[in-house]
């Protein structure tokens, strides 16, 4: 006997079967693109972060790390997070260096070619003064710690002041690739100086703008190396500066009155929305909530604070309950220190917890651009390859991922094997306004700051609907 079998039934099973998960797919589509669009809606009619950095960038001002303006922004933003109704809000100690800036600084051209005149300069930060006699010599330019060990070698550096005159790369699109490859004169010329016998050193702001501003920024002195002052001055004065040492001989005098006093105890602010579901896996949001003195902070990283503390806000006004554990952190002490930074890694390592994700932002309140993503070797590219999924649904709203760094305060969190974002906005004019007195409520635009929160809450969203496998 012959039978005869027929596909028809398993075929029209597969097809229906087909159809229903495409469907199952579309509906949930569709449901994170109205949820999404819902965050922006809210974000951009009812976002709270300008009102919140107007009050701590205007009403608080420059929040150095120890500073009674630090401590005033801890206060502050521990008050806002509280009137959230989040399931904790509290602080964790951390001991922060105590740097302060004396009396204006004096860095004067005494003879030139052009005769004496005054430089638009800054102390850069952890510096040590001059002293109140302050301290005359010639200067000799260097563009590079190649061409200072040449001189230094030749003994054309003891004795001298150095002018580290290395500019940002222009052709650079990334700002921040820019900045990397410049700033190592300002962070480790005084000590590369010091081992010649240079008498102090001057560096060129790391900008590419050209202007009068000065830009300050920490440095790191070298351990068992004598500790010379260190200035920056604007990016005019140093083109100016250059062309008179092609001319002759120019000595500048340098004044700063800058010290190191004893640490204090300072805080990181803590907010948290426990999970529903996995309570034990931490969606973690923040920036830094210290910053220069000598501005208001609001991009750096005033900005980057009150986005996180905006992405609970937001989901809050929406009804959201998150299933992940969401927490805001807003750190202290990046500038000169990473003392709150230090202090979360080691007590988070401690308790065992899990970051499955954290996202920092500090790279201004710009227009977003998207996130980069960086994370342990061992979990980066399946679990990279599975937040790109997502890109459809971030893409209308000018968003993508790309591979690099994230961010100083979470970066100790990467042995925890989670995923660390970078929220990147656009850079092109962050560095014009990093480290100076430039960086004002003035400079931040309230609809950019906003789309800023509402991308940052996006991504959480995402994030703690699906997890990370």
């Amino acid at each position: 006997m012959r039978y005869s079998y027929s596909f028809r039934p398993i075929r029209t099973l597969f097809l229906c079967l087909s159809a229903f998960f495409t469907l199952t797919v579309s509906a949930q589509t569709d449901e994170d693109a109205f949820f999404i669009r819902s965050v922006y809606d809210q974000a951009l009619s009812h976002g709270q972060a300008y009102p919140w950095l107007y009050h701590l960038s205007t009403d608080i001002g420059g929040r150095l790390a120890g500073s009674p303006e630090a401590s005033a922004a801890v206060d502050y933003t521990r008050q806002m997070l509280d009137t959230m109704g989040l399931d904790s809000v509290y602080l964790q100690a951390c001991e922060v260096p105590r740097w302060v800036r004396g009396e204006k600084e004096v860095v004067r051209v005494a003879t030139s070619a052009m005769g004496s005149y005054d430089l638009n300069a800054v102390a850069l930060g952890n510096s040590v003064g001059t002293g109140i006699d302050g301290v005359s010599a010639p200067v000799v330019e260097v563009k590079n710690f190649d061409e200072l060990d040449a001189l230094g070698n030749q003994g054309k550096v003891k004795g001298k002041i150095v002018f580290f005159n290395r500019p940002m790369d222009p052709n650079q699109i990334n700002t921040f690739a820019a900045y990397g490859g410049a700033v190592d004169q300002r962070v480790y010329g005084a000590s590369k100086a010091a081992k010649h016998g240079a008498l102090a050193v001057v560096v060129r702001s790391m900008t590419n703008k050209r202007d009068d501003v000065p830009h300050t920024g920490t440095l790191a002195y070298e351990e068992g190396v004598r500790k010379i002052a260190a200035v920056a001055i604007s990016t005019n004065d140093s083109d100016q500066l250059s062309r008179l040492l092609r001319l002759g001989e120019v000595r500048v005098y340098v004044r700063t009155t800058c010290q190191m006093l004893s640490p204090v105890t300072s805080y990181n602010v803590i907010g948290e929305i426990r999970g529903s579901e996995y309570p034990d896996e931490i969606i973690l949001v923040g920036g830094h909530l210290d910053s220069w003195d000598i501005g208001h902070g609001a991009h750096d990283d005033g900005a980057g604070c009150v986005q996180a503390m905006d992405v609970l806000q937001l989901l809050s006004a929406l009804d959201y309950k998150p299933k992940r554990t969401l927490r805001c952190v807003l750190f202290m002490n990046e500038e000169n220190g990473l003392a709150g930074g230090r202090a979360y890694w080691a007590a988070s390592n401690e308790a065992e917890e899990f970051h499955m994700a954290a996202i920092e932002s500090d790279r201004g309140g710009f227009t977003p651009r998207g996130f980069t993503v960086d994370g342990h070797e061992e979990i980066f590219k399946p679990k990279y390859r599975q937040v790109t999924e997502w890109l459809p649904l971030l893409e209308p709203y000018g968003l993508s991922f790309s591979t690099g760094g994230s961010g100083a305060d979470i970066s100790g969190l990467k042995d925890q094997k989670g995923l660390l974002f970078g929220f990147k906005p656009d850079s092109q004019r962050y560095f014009d306004f990093h480290h100076t007195a430039e960086d004002t409520i003035d400079a931040v635009n309230r609809r950019e700051l906003h789309l800023g929160s509402a991308a940052m809450t996006s991504l959480v969203y995402l994030l703690d609907k699906y997890g990370l496998e």
